[in-house]
């Protein structure tokens, strides 16, 4: 059998690559809407899709060696400021980044002016759509109620996770079924335990032989007294000689709890987090603490905003605003430090010290107004090279050399 192409028509069947949601092993149906009432699910889309939403997103153009904020462009307004009509950019690029978390793919319809630049962005939903080939080009196939609109890859801004077809991506929550059912499961298990009240993993046994209607009398009788939580520590009264004989497992006994707390860091390790930011201290300590943070900026936060920025830069820019205009899009990863001042001002002070900011630059990043004066850069006056280290600096017009040997 002949290896297809990536443009063979062939090889685009949407039942084999799509991926989607259904019953896990544990008896929980899970897909990515229900995943969502997980709460380490949750808390892990909404932290990643929150943070790469909240940090500045500047679509630049680098003029020689200054590189300045295109802001004359609709295109940056569309993903700074207000996506279309109805949502900010802010909620744009969450949702969006939600999808991509949830489905392994994100989609939002390209709207262009006559001039063809890109003036809104409207997200769809990745369960509408299904992609195909025609003509060698990508096609996006988008349900709307019960018809089927097609648009092409130009209309269609498409943001892909892993994948191993390069085109799209995995979802996560299939991927993930097991684990999260098992949680979902858990939580299931203690919400039924705990309702139950009677936790009736518990005989009651008749020394005598009853009709059905008496054993449905009884049944009733037992469950409306001492059923449910209100009712878990009433006294039970057994009549006829009935004996009662409990034969559930208790939680502590089954690792109820442990279980519960071992699938916060699985989830972690499925979004690529480190557990702590699923609100699990357990590993956590002052000490660690810092280096954690840094962590989930290099490898949970950076590898999306380098895949963002260049899908923005392939699918929204066109070549001649790439190589002539020479613009692209950059997230200022230092947004991460907006709510920490102590770490800001540390920043601050090390770029000011080896006269990489000036005043004012840093004041225009706090939305200060500058001051007289502030666009120079300073430099620490007791710096010199290695060369001129032990060397007594020369006098201004006296070119005779420096006698090293009476230097201490």
């Amino acid at each position: 059998m002949r290896n297809l192409a990536v443009t063979d028509e062939k090889a685009w069947s949407p039942a084999f690559w799509r991926l989607i949601g259904s019953q896990s092993v544990s008896g929980e149906h899970v897909d990515e809407y229900t995943a969502l009432n997980y709460s380490a699910v949750y808390n892990a889309v909404s932290l990643i899709s929150g943070t790469v939403s909240t940090l500045p997103l500047r679509l630049n153009r680098k003029e020689g060696t200054k590189t300045l904020i295109a802001d004359d462009k609709t295109l940056h307004r569309v993903l700074h400021d207000q996506a279309n009509q109805f949502m900010t950019a802010a909620q744009l690029r969450e949702t969006m980044m939600a999808h991509v978390l949830l489905w392994g793919n994100g989609f939002a319809e390209i709207v262009r002016n006559s001039y063809g630049d890109v003036v809104a962005l409207w997200p769809i939903t990745p369960d509408r759509v299904t992609i195909g080939m025609e003509n060698s080009e990508l096609v996006y196939e988008i349900r709307v109620n019960s018809e089927k609109i097609k648009l092409k890859r130009d209309k269609v801004l498409h943001i892909a996770g892993l994948g191993f077809d390069g085109i799209q991506g995995y979802s996560v929550i299939s991927m993930a079924r097991k684990s999260i059912g098992l949680g979902m499961a858990m939580e299931t298990f203690g919400s039924m335990y705990f309702g139950n009240g009677t936790h009736p993993g518990m005989i009651v046994e008749h020394p005598g032989q009853l009709s059905s209607a008496a054993h449905t009398n009884l049944k009733n009788s037992l469950t409306d007294a001492y059923s449910g939580l209100g009712n878990a520590h009433r006294l039970l009264l057994l009549e006829e000689g009935m004996k009662a004989q409990k034969i559930s497992i208790p939680p502590n006994d089954s690792q109820f709890l442990e279980s519960r707390q071992f699938q916060i860091p699985e989830i972690a390790r499925w979004f690529n987090l480190p557990p702590h930011k699923l609100k699990d201290l357990t590993k956590s300590s002052f000490s660690n603490i810092e280096s954690e943070q840094i962590s989930f900026v290099t490898d949970s936060i950076l590898p999306w905003l380098v895949r963002l920025e260049q899908t923005y830069n392939m699918q929204l820019l066109s070549e001649k605003e790439k190589t002539r205009e020479k613009l692209y899009f950059k997230h200022v990863v230092e947004g991460l430090l907006r709510g920490d001042s102590a770490s800001r001002a540390a920043f601050y002070a090390a770029l000011f010290n080896i006269g990489v900011l000036s005043i004012n630059e840093i004041r225009e990043r706090e939305d200060f107004d500058p001051i007289e004066n502030g666009d120079k850069h300073f430099v620490q006056l007791n710096m010199t090279t290695l060369e001129n280290a032990g060397k007594l600096p020369e006098k201004e017009g006296d070119n005779s050399e420096v006698n090293n040997e009476t230097m201490v």
